[in-house]
């Protein structure tokens, strides 16, 4: 039987009376792309609303102006051009010490000189939220102390990308159970889990996996399955983690809070009209109602 996550499993960081800017974590955001705009600031937003202290996202600069338009809160780097590469590597490696977690892959794009970037980035030593294109960029092998968070369609590229074989990917991707899919995951990624790292595979019910844990959450509906959501509960994630919530703590936290979201605005909104940006609105929402637990 699954036992699912509950509000008593969520632990909402606290901030001491005295704390000063920067004491609730400063996160670092990498993607963007002429294409793709708003997923970067989905994630930075959503990072801000988890409660950390302090927002930058680097990104092209046309998507760095776009998104100063949008919202005073978060911090661009503006880097020229109009999709990152290696030439913005130097100034990313002096920029990323200052930061307590970095994100990275929304809006990224897959362009070759692009995935040598994230291949370079997720090598140093910080706490990481692996996403969307920068899953696809990557192996299990490359990875420690991060959390990654696809779908399933992504999940299966990830593990292609592992040298998984044929038959292994097409048991897990198509597993019914979601049960035995953990299990099925949680031997394939044996090698990821020890190293560190979280998964959390997004779905109508999500899998978090940890080296010594098999987690389930079920809140959400069939509304979150449109284009954002993914990026706000990464945002999340990298949010509660520059916090020092924890690598398995961010992941249970953020999907629970997602999903929570999710289902409260099915109610308000009466239907599946709602989108990503509605869930960045209502977060604080459900965050102060669960910090009465914690």
């Amino acid at each position: 039987m699954i036992q699912f996550l509950t509000k008593k499993d969520i632990i909402i960081p606290n901030r001491k009376p005295k704390s000063k800017k920067g004491d609730s974590g400063k996160t670092l955001v990498i993607g963007g792309s002429r294409d793709y705009t708003g997923a970067v600031a989905l994630a930075g937003l959503a990072a801000l609303r988890a409660g950390c202290d302090w927002v930058t996202i680097a990104c092209p600069e046309k998507v760095a102006w776009a998104i100063n338009s949008l919202s005073a809160d978060i911090v661009t780097k503006k880097l020229h051009g109009e999709y990152l590469s290696m030439r913005h590597h130097k100034l990313l490696t002096s920029i990323i010490p200052h930061y307590d977690t970095v994100l990275i892959g929304n809006g990224i794009g897959l362009r070759q000189e692009t995935q040598l970037l994230i291949k370079k980035i997720i090598k140093l030593p910080v706490l990481k939220v692996i996403d969307a294109d920068a899953i696809k960029a990557v192996s299990m092998y490359e990875l420690k102390n991060s959390i990654i968070t696809p779908h399933i369609k992504e999940l299966e590229i990830f593990l292609r990308n592992s040298g998984i074989a044929e038959s292994g990917i097409y048991q897990t991707i198509n597993e019914k159970s979601i049960l035995k899919r953990s299990q099925r995951l949680h031997i394939l990624l044996s090698d990821f889990l020890c190293n560190g790292n979280v998964i959390l595979l997004k779905g109508s019910i999500d899998i978090i996996l940890s080296e010594n844990r098999r987690l389930y959450n079920k809140t959400g509906n069939p509304g979150m399955a449109k284009a954002g959501t993914g990026d706000v509960l990464a945002g999340l994630c990298a949010g509660f983690l520059a916090q020092g919530s924890g690598l398995l703590q961010s992941a249970v936290n953020s999907a629970y809070i997602n999903g929570l979201v999710g289902d409260l605005l099915l109610r308000k909104k009466k239907g599946y009209s709602f989108i990503a940006s509605d869930i960045i609105g209502d977060i604080k929402r459900v965050i102060k109602g669960l910090s009465k637990i914690s």
